[in-house]
């Protein structure tokens, strides 16, 4: 995952797994067919996007109950 995305989820109060698809074969092809071909992709809940996305981060955290801090 890329840093400024972990940096925005960690600012944001939010848990998050890093999952390196260079390394997981089953998760490369699980981001395959979700469409995307480039790094990261996030996934939570039905929410699925690729790239620094602050504005989805703090919807996420709203949904877990984080609030919004980024």
């Amino acid at each position: 995952m890329c840093e400024a995305t972990k940096r925005f989820f960690e600012k944001a109060g939010v848990e998050y797994a890093e999952i390196d698809v260079t390394k997981d074969e089953t998760a490369f092809q699980h981001v395959v067919d979700l469409g995307f071909f480039a790094a990261p992709v996030v996934e939570a809940g039905d929410l699925v996007w690729a790239g620094l996305r602050p504005d989805l981060i703090n919807q996420v955290a709203k949904l877990v109950g984080a609030g919004e801090r980024t």
